[in-house]
């Protein structure tokens, strides 16, 4: 893989670790998601205005996108809701390469060769390895990640390859980051009320412009990298994304780390450099 693309890969890594401790502090995770959801398509829309328009072959990804994203948002503010981030986070990025490596090889007729392969199943070792350390979250906080690890690996493979398609990956997840909200918000007004949802935005604007624009440039430089690296080395190098949420919650949110989660996150990193070198 090119020095070029680990490096954006790595950045795209550190959004996604970023966007996902918004909503993990925030005091709503329905909600939050939600409004993160909003963003993204707020900030997609202003920059559609300077990309054209898109072909009428990638609109069935971009409509299958938009409703596996919707039951992604609702499971990431399940899993944050029953665990800890330290549980939830690496379960569901943790189990989605080894998913999506199958598929790769099945579906996209890729080859790997022993040297991307322990990379893959390095990174993905670390983080299942700091799930297992972690003693927060109960039964449902790991079903929920779990599930939502199959939903992760399948918007990577149908939008990894709408990307392709569409031949301009930033255009693409333009267009997919802007109806997420619509089925996101349609439920949240059934599900908690008109005046819940406009208050929540009132006082939580920031995080769906903070955090919507991380997850939009998170996954377009994502996308851009599957149209230049197979998918499976791209989805595994974003797992490092749970070593920058260590980071995070060691000096952002102070919260205690022993030594095995940091004995995981070297494993991460050693897993990433196997990929930069293979």
């Amino acid at each position: 893989m090119p020095p070029d693309v680990v490096a954006l890969v790595l950045f795209s890594a550190l959004l996604h670790a970023t966007w996902n401790a918004i909503v993990k502090n925030g005091s709503n995770k329905m909600l939050d998601s939600s409004a993160i959801a909003l963003g993204a398509s707020l900030v997609s829309i202003i920059g559609l205005f300077f990309l054209p328009a898109p072909g009428w072959q990638i609109w069935p990804f971009v409509i299958g996108s938009t409703l596996i994203h919707f039951a992604y948002y609702q499971l990431i503010a399940a899993g944050y809701h029953h665990g800890g981030i330290a549980l939830v986070y690496p379960l569901m990025r943790g189990a989605a390469p080894l998913i999506v490596t199958f598929a790769g090889m099945t579906i996209f007729g890729e080859s790997l060769h022993g040297g991307a392969l322990v990379g893959i199943f390095v990174i993905s070792a670390g983080v299942l390895v700091m799930a297992l350390e972690a003693r927060r979250g109960g039964p449902l906080a790991a079903l929920f990640a779990l599930a939502n690890a199959c939903v992760i690996a399948t918007y990577t493979m149908v939008d990894g390859y709408g990307a392709r398609i569409a031949n301009d990956p930033v255009a693409y997840t333009f267009w997919i980051s802007i109806f997420p909200p619509i089925p996101l918000y349609l439920y949240a007004f059934l599900k908690r009320g008109r005046h819940e949802v406009v208050d929540h935005l009132r006082h939580n604007w920031w995080r769906a412009i903070v955090g919507g624009g991380g997850s939009v440039g998170a996954y377009s430089l994502a996308l851009w990298a599957m149209t230049k690296a197979p998918v499976a080395m791209v989805a595994a190098l974003r797992e490092t994304s749970i070593l920058f949420a260590l980071l995070i919650s060691i000096f952002i949110f102070r919260e205690p780390a022993s030594k095995w989660r940091y004995a995981a996150g070297v494993t991460i990193a050693c897993g990433a450099l196997i990929l930069k070198l293979a």
